[in-house]
Formats: C-alpha cells, structure tokens, sequence
C-alpha cells in the first residue's frame, strides 16, 4: 500500500461535469483528489476482500444477537422504535448497501472504525469517478470495484414492486448526487426511479404518496433512520406498506452500539478494536463517538475534537487506533458492501487523524499478477 503524488490531469472537473460529479469541489476546495493515489498489490486487495467479508458476516450474527436478546438499550435504539427494528429482522427485508470504514496501511491487520449502514456516501465517486479516472491514468492496472455491476444486479433481487421512489435532502450536492447515481442503477436494472425531496413525501392517511397522489411502495431513502422517526410523518412509518432501502433492521448496524455489541461477542477478534458503552475499559486511551454521529462530528481522541450537534443521544468509547500518516495525509479506507458482499472500495484522506466532511477523496489502483 503505497502513496504516490502525481500530476492530476489538466481537464479533470471538465471530466468531472461530464461524468455528472456536481460535488468534486465542495465550499471552494477539492474533494475529488488526484493529485495522489494509492497503489496496492493484488494480495492486499485479496485480504481486504476477506476482511470485509469477514466483518459483514459478524455483523450478520450480532444483528441475530441484539434481535434474540433484546439489546436495543446497548444500541441506542428506543423502547418505541424496537418492535419496528425487530420485524424488519424477522421479515429478513433485503439490504441494498454499506460501507466500512477501517484502518489499514497494507501491513497487519484491518481494523473496523464503524460501519455506515443505513446512509453511506462516497458511493459515486468509488463506483463511476475512480473507474473512469484509472482508464486515464492506468489503463493497464485494476481497481477493487465492481460497485456498479453489483448494484445493477442486486436491485431484482431485492423482491421490489416495479417503481422505486429515491429521496434526499434538499441542502446537500453531494447527497442528491449520490442518490440519482443509485436511481441511474435502478433504472439499468429495469425499474421505475422517480425522484422526490424528502419534504415533499405525503400521507393520504393510508399510505405515503408522492407529489401527484401515487402511493409511494418503495422508498430509497437517502435519509437516516433516526431523522425518519423523529419526523412528523414518521409516525406513520408502522401503518404503511412502503417497503424501504436501507430497511429498519439496518438501525442495529448503523449506530456505533454495534461496536460494542461485536467486541462483547467476538472478544480479541483481530479485526475489531475494544469498545464499550462506558468510558474507561477500551484501554489506555481510547476514542468517544457518539451513538448515531456522522462525518466526523463530536469525536473525541487523544489530542483531537470536534465539535457538532451529536452526543445527546449517548456514547460508545472505542480503543484509539491512529491512522496511519502519509505525506502528512491520514487514509481511512470504505469498503463497500453490496447484497451482502464486499464490491469495492473508496479512500478518503484527511490532514488529521479525524476523517471529517472535509476529507478528500484520493483513487487507487492495482497491478494484477503477470
């Protein structure tokens, strides 16, 4: 695992724009970042893949676990909400996508620094950016990634009606760009992908219906659960039939509880770090994230912190595990997960060792065997 600086190519947010990647710049500064990459041998691609697979299938059993053994107070998850989790467990409602984050520097062993698996971005750029920025760059070499064909392969699988509603946020480029990526794929897959802002989904007092009246069967949402329920019409979430993407039971792996709950399970597993609800067990120093916090807000390390609006919700304390430092940039690795299986990944490079909105998204490559 190698970084290399190298001169990004003259024409790259032409490239960009034409690729539809709106949020390659965001508040005046890079995101998209080719003025490096990552090198990796086919071998380490091989042990991410593992990995991934490994932690997917943990994760797997610990979702069986919490569900079996009523953890939901372990996992942030409220007394009103937990029958909505667990009957979306038991129905086994198809999961589209996730994405881990670990820390790596190619030698050792990975580790698990969270699962995003409700509402992870980063997935156009990992899937389509860096695919297309590795044509140019080196034609000859590969890329873990094949995000794009699993995504078109997964949505009939996934026991849908014929049209698929997709919804985000109205204040974010980098959301709705993801989202229309996901519902380019949908409609490769042969679906119905109309899209509409998350204000603007109603309720007729029997199903929830989009801005002409049709009723919303399946929603893509890209959208956490815990603002979901927290909504007005998110009463209503138990009384209709919508079949959702990602589904309820993804709340038992989306909150940092999760951490927790795998450490206490699979104690010492070389792939997990220690970490607690309560502070002071995960070692001699150790890092505090909120239950449901997101890019980086509101964490606490040795000799870092952010500030946010996170943390009322409670706190998991995880062993601190530093990224590693390249060129002054610290790499947190995604891997992605789609259907249950590790398809690609992305990195994001921060000038701290706290991956934050601010990050920048850096490509990779690798040279198969000859």
């Amino acid at each position: 695992m190698k970084r290399h600086p190298i001169p990004p190519r003259r024409d790259w947010r032409e490239r960009a724009r034409a690729l539809g990647f709106a949020y390659a710049d965001i508040a005046g500064e890079p995101y998209w970042d080719e003025t490096a990459c990552w090198e990796f041998t086919a071998g380490q691609i091989d042990h991410l893949d593992d990995t991934l697979a490994e932690l997917e299938r943990l994760c797997r059993l610990a979702a069986e676990h919490a569900v079996r053994h009523d953890r939901h107070a372990l996992l942030g998850i409220p007394d009103t909400v937990w029958p909505l989790v667990v009957r979306s467990w038991e129905r086994q409602e198809p999961s589209l996508y996730g994405r881990m984050d670990l820390c790596w520097d190619g030698a050792g062993t990975p580790k698990l620094f969270e699962y995003n698996a409700d509402t992870p971005t980063a997935l156009f750029e990992s899937s389509v950016v860096q695919w297309e920025w590795l044509q140019c760059a080196f034609p000859g070499a590969d890329q873990f990634n094949s995000i794009h064909e699993a995504l078109i392969a997964a949505w009939p699988r996934m026991g849908l009606p014929a049209t698929v509603h997709f919804t985000c946020q109205r204040d974010s480029a980098e959301d709705r760009g993801n989202t229309d990526y996901l519902r380019d794929t949908a409609i490769q897959a042969g679906f119905n992908a109309p899209f509409l802002f998350i204000d603007q989904i109603g309720w007729n007092g029997r199903r929830f219906v989009d801005l002409p009246g049709d009723e919303i069967a399946a929603l893509f949402k890209l959208y956490p659960w815990e603002f979901l329920l927290r909504d007005t019409f998110g009463t209503h979430i138990e009384q209709a039939p919508t079949r959702w993407i990602e589904p309820a039971w993804r709340l038992l792996l989306a909150g940092k509880g999760i951490l927790a709950l795998l450490w206490e399970l699979f104690p010492g597993h070389p792939n997990l770090l220690p970490a607690y609800r309560e502070p002071g067990k995960a070692g001699r120093q150790e890092i505090a994230k909120p239950l449901f916090g997101r890019e980086g807000a509101n964490i606490t390390a040795p000799g870092h912190a952010t500030d946010g609006p996170y943390g009322a919700e409670g706190t998991v304390y995880q062993a601190w595990h530093p990224l590693p430092q390249v060129d002054g940039r610290y790499p947190v690795i995604g891997g992605w997960i789609i259907a249950g299986r590790p398809c690609g990944m992305g990195i994001r490079e921060d000038a701290t060792p706290i991956t934050r909105d601010t990050s920048r998204f850096v490509p990779h490559f690798f040279r198969s065997p000859t």
